[in-house]
Parts: C-alpha cells; sequence; structure tokens
C-alpha cells in the first residue's frame, strides 16, 4: 500500500506504511482455485468436529464471535478477507468471525471511540512500525501463550524480529512492502545506448544514467522530492550503508550530523543541482509509464498499477535494487513496510481471536499465496511455506520481478524504525532547507542534531527503545 495514500496510519513510529493466489499440484481433484477438494473437506470435517467440542458426550462449546476490522484497501484485499472470513464461519460453527471494512478516513475515529468504551475489536490492522508503541501502552496481547510454536519458526528472519517484544510476539504479520524498487523503462535505456538488461548499481552509475537518459522533455530520474519523502525513503539506506540511524539505539542521542549523513544529503543534492531529477514530484508510476522520467525509484506497491493500469507498457519496465553507495545488495538498501493483525488486549475471546488467526494468516499457505498472486505480487509473504508453495508453482516462479525482489531485496531489508515520526522527519527536513534554501548541508545537519535531541528530551525519548527491552 502507498505509503501516500493512508498518511494518517504512517506517521508514528514509523510511517506507513504501509497482501495471497492458489495453485499446488496434486494427484486429486481440485476446484477452481487449485484447492484440493478430498484435503478441504478432512479438514473441514476436522474443524466442526473440533469446533463443536461435542464429541464423546462432552457438553457443546458456548457459541462466541470475535470482531475483526481492518482498512478498506484495494477492491482484491477486502475480496481476499471476504471470502476466507467466511470460509472460516461455515467450518466453525461455534465460532463466527464478523468482519467489518472501515475507511482510512474514518480509521481513528472509529477506533478510538471503540477503545474509549472499552468494546475495542478483538483483532484488527496496524502496521509494523506501530507495534512498539501499542505494546508499550498495553493496548495488544502477546501471542505466544496463544499459539504454537510453529506459527512463528515460519516466518522470515527479518520479519521475526519485526513482531517481537521482550521475548513473545505481538503481530501476525500479512505481508511486507520493500519501501523502494528501482523500475526503469528498458525502450529508453535502448535509446540512450545502455543495456536494457543492466540497471545501473552504484549511486556513481545511477547519476550517470540519469544525465544520459535526461531530454529536453523527460527527466533521467525520479525519487524522493521534499522533506516528507527525504524522511522515509532511504531508511534502508540508514541501516545498510550508513551504519546507523539518525538516532542513537538507546534513544539518547542524535547521530545525524556526521559525515556518512552528509554523504546521503549530497546524494540528493548531486541529482537536484544537476536538473536530472523533477523538483516536484510527477505523479506515482504514471510519470514512468508515460515517458515523463526514465527511472523511478519508488515502491514495490507500484507494481500492482503497472499490471493493472499500464499492463500493455508492463514488460518494457525492468526492476532493480535501489543502487547504493558501493552496488552491495546483500545491504539493505529497503525497509520492510506492510500490515499485520493483532489481538487487542481488552478482547474478551483473546483465544479464539488467536485460533482464527492462526488458521487464516499461520495456517494453509494456499490461503496467503491466493492474496499475493492476486495483487499482482506487489506485496511479499513474510512466511518460509509460503515461499515455498509459490516457488513449486511454475507461473509464480518464473515471475522476473518477484524474483529478484524475493530474493534481492526482501531478504536484506530493514526494518522500520520504532522510534516517532519527528525524529525521521527532522533529517527529512535538513535534506529539504539545503536543496531549496541553499542552506551548508553540514549546518543543515546541525539543526536537524538540535532538532532530534529537543525531541528526546520533550518525548523522553532516552533509553525506551522496546526493542532494546528484555523484560
Amino acid at each position: 500500500m502507498d505509503k501516500k495514500r493512508i498518511v494518517s496510519k504512517t506517521v508514528s513510529s514509523a510511517v506507513l506504511l504501509s497482501l495471497v493466489l492458489t495453485g499446488c499440484s496434486s494427484s486429486n481433484s481440485t476446484d477452481n482455485d487449485g484447492t484440493s477438494a478430498e484435503n478441504t473437506a478432512q479438514t473441514n470435517d476436522a474443524a466442526k468436529t473440533n469446533d463443536a467440542g461435542a464429541t464423546n458426550g462432552e457438553k457443546p462449546k458456548e457459541k462466541v464471535t470475535t470482531e475483526l476490522w481492518v482498512y478498506k484497501f484495494e477492491d482484491y484485499n477486502i475480496d481476499w478477507y471476504t471470502r476466507y472470513v467466511d470460509e472460516y464461519n461455515k467450518t466453525h460453527e461455534n465460532h463466527q468471525v464478523n468482519l467489518t471494512v472501515v475507511p482510512g478516513d474514518a480509521w481513528d475515529t472509529k477506533i478510538k471511540a471503540a477503545q474509549a468504551a472499552g468494546n475495542p475489536p478483538d483483532i484488527w490492522n496496524t502496521y509494523y512500525g506501530d507495534i512498539g508503541a501499542r505494546q508499550a501502552t498495553g493496548q495488544i496481547l502477546g501471542l505466544d501463550q496463544y499459539t504454537t510454536p510453529d506459527i512463528w519458526n515460519d516466518l522470515l528472519d527479518n520479519v521475526n524480529k519485526m513482531v517481537s517484544i521482550k521475548g513473545d510476539h505481538y503481530a501476525f504479520p500479512m505481508l511486507v512492502e520493500p519501501s523502494v524498487v528501482l523500475f526503469y523503462r528498458k525502450d529508453l535505456f535502448k535509446e540512450a545506448g545502455l543495456d536494457p538488461e543492466k540497471a545501473p548499481v552504484t549511486w556513481d552509475e545511477l547519476f550517470d544514467y540519469a544525465k544520459k537518459l535526461t531530454t529536453g522533455d523527460r527527466f533521467g530520474l525520479q525519487m524522493a522530492s521534499k522533506a516528507y519523502d527525504y524522511s522515509w525513503t532511504n531508511w534502508g539506506l540508514q541501516v545498510g550503508h550508513l551504519g546507523h540511524r539518525v538516532i542513537s539505539d538507546d534513544w539518547s542521542k542524535a547521530t545525524v550530523a556526521d559525515e556518512q549523513y552528509l554523504n546521503l544529503l549530497n546524494f540528493y543534492k548531486r541529482f537536484y543541482d544537476a536538473g536530472v531529477v523533477p523538483k516536484e514530484s510527477l505523479g506515482g508510476i504514471k510519470a514512468l509509464a508515460e515517458s515523463k522520467v526514465a527511472m523511478q525509484i519508488s515502491g514495490s506497491w507500484e507494481i500492482s498499477e503497472l499490471r493493472t493500469t499500464y499492463k500493455d507498457m508492463a514488460d518494457n519496465v525492468g526492476v532493480a535494487v535501489m543502487p547504493s553507495p558501493d552496488g552491495d545488495y546483500t545491504k539493505a538498501t529497503a525497509t520492510l513496510g506492510g500490515w499485520t493483525l493483532v489481538v487487542d488486549s481488552k478482547s474478551k475471546h483473546p483465544q479464539e481471536a488467536a485460533d482464527f488467526l492462526s488458521w487464516f494468516i499461520g495456517g494453509d499457505p494456499k490461503i496467503m499465496m491466493d492474496f499475493f498472486q492476486k495483487g499482482h505480487f506487489a506485496k511479499f509473504p513474510t512466511r518460509k511455506s509460503v515461499n515455498d508453495l509459490i516457488s513449486q508453482d511454475p507461473a509464480s516462479a518464473n515471475d522476473e520481478w518477484r524474483k529478484l525482489i524475493t530474493d534481492k531485496i526482501v531478504q536484506y531489508a530493514a526494518s522500520e524504525p520504532l522510534y516517532p515520526w519527528e525524529v525521521s522527519f527532522a533529517f527529512g527536513s535538513a535534506v529539504e532547507r539545503s536543496l531549496l534554501t541553499g542552506q551548508d548541508p553540514m549546518e543543515s545537519l546541525k539543526q536537524a542534531e538540535k532538532e532530534i535531541n529537543d525531541i528526546i528530551k520533550l518525548k523522553e525519548l532516552a533509553g525506551t527503545n522496546p526493542a532494546l527491552q528484555t523484560q
């Protein structure tokens, strides 16, 4: 999900951030979604027996209803939720899940009102960067007591860390979205005498390509162009190539006024001063499709629009890792944003809520595979078993964009920061000041350093990083 579409949800501990198709070979007959009819019947029969709990003379379990609230994302996303909630309800007589879709602009008001009334939904969406703050204020439950270890052992290692605090898991991760990917037009590469199968990998190469691709009516590259974007699109580079974030790990002091961050600010300034990037955003992937730019740095979510709105152009677009100072893709260039489902601490039925999530998000990998295929692999799995299943499906396994992003970006990407958004925005503002007003880059960084230290003092951040809390 493009962070700009739900800004209010991605500007806090991180930035919003901002999820699955079927098909598995089987000797048994399958339905149109590739699900084995025999296996489904066996699973459903077992679920009904276990759910009812009325075998061997036992007293039937009391019927329970849990509330699930989700953001109104793409149509395919909501269709997917609806399908599997309905399927769960049909196979679990004594536990029903009530799905409510909440528009993004109404989310804050609706959920705050429900929480204030002491009647929040049992299960709801949040993003990775928000988990630490929700856990610290006691709004969400630790899930290990309600689940089995195999749920968490199946997670990708970097994703497991993103949902873990103090040795417990606080969210079921649904998907990840790499924050920065390089998209480029192969035909415009050819026109400029560049190899369309060889994307730039270093900052110097990116600059050289951008100069060659810039014409009187086209910019060579589009990337971040204002303080908001400068604040989050480089989070991965900060971790992987600068060696530290803008604040110390224990959140006690700013670490932004140094040579590493000066190099990053000057990276933006070099392109800006040369006129090879637009000074104002020309829009999303539309600018690339309409030849207003020849290369674009954006999130993986652009893939969905490329393969729907601009599907005739998709074959002419290349995808690559965001270039870095040394071109080493095994060091993070992106962060992993995305969405999770959590259990509210005031849920009256936490076990049932966790059981549903174990079935829905942590169960049959075909459920999540269905989501990713429907979304044209604009978002990526958090579970090893889902990746394994996708790799067994020929069409999915041969998807070059999916394979490159999975192999070279997702597994090396960093987590989004947990500190308040204002900390990141101080650096983004420093970049913008230097570019727009001509302020000396180091002086601008020193101003950001003071702003961050003021934020640390005001919000009493020192020593509060939840990632470092063990008790």
